[in-house]
C-alpha cells in the first residue's frame, strides 16, 4: 500500500505516515491507532499498551532499587541539627526575645 493511500485512509498526511515510520514521539496516539485500523492490526495496539510486554520498561523497574523514605519527623531533626552547626559558628549574641546586640 502507498503511503498516501494509507494516509487518506487514516485521514492524515503523508508526512504524518512518514514521522510515525520514524517513531517522531509528536505523532498522537489517535493517529497511531488511525493508522491500525486502517491496516486491519488494531488488536496490536493492545500489545502496546501493555506494560507486562514492555521489556525495556521492565528491565528499567527491576534495575532500580527500593529507596528509603524520610519522615516529616526526621527532615525536622536534621533541620535543627543543621541550625544547631551553624549557631554555634555565629558571634552575635541574641536576647532571648529575639533582638540582636
Amino acid at each position: 500500500m502507498a503511503v498516501a493511500d494509507l494516509a487518506a485512509r487514516a485521514g492524515t498526511s503523508p508526512s504524518t505516515i512518514a514521522r510515525l515510520e520514524r517513531g517522531d514521539p509528536g505523532v498522537a496516539v489517535g493517529t497511531l491507532a488511525d493508522v491500525l485500523v486502517s491496516l486491519g492490526l488494531i488488536e496490536k495496539l493492545a500489545d502496546l499498551v501493555d506494560i507486562r510486554k514492555d521489556d525495556l520498561g521492565l528491565a528499567l523497574t527491576s534495575e532500580r532499587l527500593p529507596q528509603r523514605g524520610r519522615s516529616y519527623a526526621a527532615t525536622l531533626r536534621r533541620q535543627e541539627r543543621q541550625d544547631d552547626k551553624a549557631g554555634k559558628d555565629e558571634t552575635d549574641d541574641v536576647d532571648p526575645s529575639g533582638v540582636a546586640f
